[in-house]
């Protein structure tokens, strides 16, 4: 049977796809639908086709699961940041759980038999909203009821560059919304011009918040659409009116401008310049305090973190005296949380491609008095191989090697160099479980097998989940 663009079909859902959407099948032909669970029964219309597989959008729910709940958030459909919220949290949990499972069954080619596969970590005791400390809201003009334009912050729907309006968000720390209403109120008072993506005019590109959870402390960071302050065209007394609106809420501790002129996707541009207060603030992650900056890489969410962490660590199993090398090491919230285990006699390498978060990472040391954990920036497939040549000036030597790398895993140069460094254990931490399980069956094949595996949930409501792994050397045959 073909099928056609705004084509209206009823599908049984079958399955749950990588990012939370349902998938059914008419006639044999795949249809990926937003916000249908397995179990049901929907009439959908079909919005693109390709060969072998289409998409289509939920139109009605003839027969729902049992795990149907309804969504929190009254934006939750148009918006592209939650994907789950309309399953229930025990069956999300499972769907996770399930995926990490099946990833590494399928393309790592891992024996379950052979493998301790711990539950996976919620926050059923927590409650899984208001959790993230970080958001990045674009800024856009749209018209009101009255059709006047008006400066909007929310979230890209999904699959688009439309934004839809929010300022409070049920997954995002509560003090965001106060925050945003104080921006959008002086966008206006002081007639500061909204972006415009498609015309590239306008000023004020994103809102960006970062909060320290057990700090309480707030950086807010303006990205705009100029190469400097007095480029950018906004007086001393729109400034002064923002820093005095912004520093009435507490735990107001950075205010920061970024700059970003350029015809972009990417968030933050390469210069950011403090209006008012410090350059960073600060959180803590069990015992030990970090500085963060507005570039920094810092888990979005402080309570499954620890939880997160804390199972690495339990896996690397250190002993005093071992050398562990941390890729990915970003501002060193994991380095630093081995160091303490290892003491004197141990050391902590770590190595990031980000040379504003190796900065951060060497002042956290500083700051928590470690000093048996050094830094160096660069891309790990390049620095680790020249760090261990006989001129690199440290040891080859590793008894464990931590990665936490990107969506996209571990460089294939780098996992051969950790192969060569031949450590006893290999702690991965993953937020992709399709790239863990190919790095997985690359590592075996390198002589490691998978010993333990745990999920860890680190955004509740969205289809994304964290993943440890402890792979071991193979014992001689």
């Amino acid at each position: 049977m073909d099928f056609k663009k705004n084509q209206e079909v009823i599908i049984q859902i079958d399955d749950l796809g990588n990012n939370g959407e349902g998938i059914g099948h008419v006639d044999g032909y795949a249809l990926f639908v937003k916000e249908a669970l397995p179990g049901e029964k929907i009439r959908a219309g079909i919005m693109k086709c390709k060969k072998n597989y289409g998409f289509a959008r939920l139109l009605e729910v003839l027969e729902p699961s049992d795990a149907r709940v309804e969504p929190r958030c009254p934006v939750a459909r148009p918006c592209g940041g939650c994907t789950l919220q309309h399953l229930s949290y025990e069956q999300q949990l499972a769907y996770k759980e399930n995926k990490i499972r099946n990833c590494l069954e399928r393309i790592g080619g891992v024996d379950f038999s052979k493998v301790e596969f711990l539950p996976i970590l919620g926050m059923q005791e927590e409650e899984p909203w208001h959790y993230r400390n970080k958001a990045q809201f674009p800024v856009r003009e749209q018209p009101d009821e009255s059709g006047k334009m008006r400066p909007v912050a929310g979230f890209y729907a999904g699959h688009s560059h439309r934004v839809i309006p929010m300022t409070d968000c049920a997954i995002q720390t509560p003090v965001m919304r106060d925050i945003l209403q104080k921006i959008l109120a002086w966008m206006e008072q002081c007639r500061i011009p909204a972006y415009n993506e498609e015309k590239h005019i306008g000023l004020l590109r994103h809102i960006y918040i970062r909060t320290g959870y057990h700090t309480g402390e707030i950086m807010v960071c303006l990205v705009l659409h100029a190469p400097n302050i007095k480029k950018s065209g906004i007086s001393q007394g729109a400034f002064d009116a923002l820093v005095d609106n912004l520093t009435k809420i507490p735990g107001m501790a950075s205010i920061c401008l970024n700059f970003n002129p350029e015809n972009t996707n990417v968030i933050l541009g390469k210069k950011t310049k403090t209006l008012w207060g410090a350059d960073t603030i600060s959180d803590t992650i069990g015992d030990i305090r970090y500085r963060i900056s507005p570039e920094s890489f810092y888990q979005v969410n402080p309570l499954q973190t620890e939880k997160l962490y804390q199972t690495a660590l339990d896996f690397a199993d250190l002993k005093p005296g071992e050398t562990v090398w941390d890729l990915y090491c970003g501002i060193g919230t994991i380095s630093l949380f081995l160091a303490k285990q290892l003491g004197e006699n141990g050391q902590v390498i770590g190595v990031e491609i980000v040379p504003e978060a190796i900065e951060n990472a060497k002042e956290n040391a500083r700051l928590n008095g470690i000093t048996n954990a050094r830094f160096y920036a660069g891309a790990a497939e390049e620095v680790v191989p020249r760090l261990i040549s006989p001129t690199g000036g440290e040891a080859a030597k590793a008894d464990v090697v931590i990665v936490d790398p990107p969506r996209k895993g571990c460089h294939q140069t780098l996992l051969d160099t950790i192969a060569l460094m031949a450590p006893q254990r290999i702690v991965y931490v993953s937020c992709d479980p399709a790239t863990l399980a190919r790095d997985v069956k690359i590592l075996g094949e390198k002589g490691y097998e998978v010993q333990k595996c745990r999920g860890c949930d680190m955004f509740p409501m969205g289809g994304h989940v964290e993943t440890v792994c402890l792979l071991s050397r193979k014992a001689p045959v």
